[in-house]
């Protein structure tokens, strides 16, 4: 195993303040996201910088392995951490994988996982990882949030970070059996209204003949809220509206949310009354 330079993974150097080593993540993410580039090799320089802005946004990883760092480790030499290592911090590894990059390196975990769960009978065994698939409200993706889920026979409390996408993870430290971690693969759960495609929303609004022909103003539902929303004159079935950043928020800090994509529906009432029966004939006749 070999030793990883995370400054130098960021571009940053080693007295970089963490608004710097954020901006920098910020930037590199954007250029390597897996959804947007198509640079060779996107996926795993987004790992890489992804696990190294995991390590260095928390104070006290990059504390510790500043202390690493410190004792002369450098990039590609031949690694394994000291049995003192970690004394002395307290690592979170309660929140969700940072921007999706799935299992952190052998690296990564030596440090941080050993020094988090020792192995209960001395050994150097790691305890395993556990996996399941769970499925979130579409609306707790929107804002954020916990979400009571049942995992191998047990009710979690989960936090689901705001726009994580289906085929994400999300990591529970020590929740696998014998101490691993529990890594849980998102899905969507149905939604009667709404559909998705990536961040972006889709609705498909009912709207009367007249409205359609005449343009109207409309109240369409969006995960946000109703908002009013107006039909041009001469709309017909199958019409997209777009609804700029009503989609699903970004997990990358400063990209904009999605879109929502509002398809018009034209539906004709049926008539109830002698009056409306009346009201189709004569529009039957005006459009002879």
């Amino acid at each position: 195993m070999q030793f990883k330079d995370y400054y130098e993974t960021l571009g940053v150097k080693p007295d970089a303040s963490a608004a710097e080593i954020k901006s920098a993540y910020r930037r590199l993410a954007r250029r390597y996201h897996p959804d947007v580039s198509k640079e060779p090799g996107a996926e795993e320089k987004f790992k890489a910088i992804s696990e190294a802005y995991e390590a260095l946004r928390d104070p006290a990883k990059r504390a510790a392995y500043d202390q690493l760092r410190a004792r002369g480790f450098r990039a590609g030499e031949e690694f394994q951490p000291p049995p003192d290592f970690g004394q002395g911090f307290g690592f979170d590894f309660g929140d969700a994988v940072h921007g999706d990059p799935g299992s952190f390196s052998d690296f990564f975990e030596s440090l941080f996982g050993h020094a988090r769960r020792p192995s209960r009978n001395g050994g150097r065994a790691r305890p395993h990882n556990e996996h399941a698939r769970i499925e979130v409200d579409l609306h707790t993706v929107y804002t954020g949030g916990t979400q009571r889920i049942s995992v191998h026979g047990r009710v979690l409390e989960v936090r689901i970070p705001k726009g994580i996408l289906p085929g994400q993870q999300i990591r529970l430290a020590g929740q696998a059996r014998g101490g691993g971690d529990l890594l849980l693969e998102v899905a969507y759960r149905p939604h009667h209204q709404f559909r998705t495609e990536g961040r972006e929303v889709r609705v498909t609004v009912p709207v009367q003949p007249w409205e359609a022909a005449l343009g109207a103003e409309v109240s369409v539902p969006t995960l946000g809220g109703p908002v009013q929303v107006k039909i041009p004159p001469g709309s017909d079935t199958g019409k997209r509206l777009r609804l700029r950043g009503r989609g699903l928020p970004s997990t990358l800090p400063g990209d904009p949310a999605g879109d929502q994509i509002v398809i018009l529906e034209v539906r004709a009432p049926a008539p109830q009354t002698e009056a409306q029966r009346k009201a189709y004939e004569e529009l039957r006749e005006a459009f002879r």
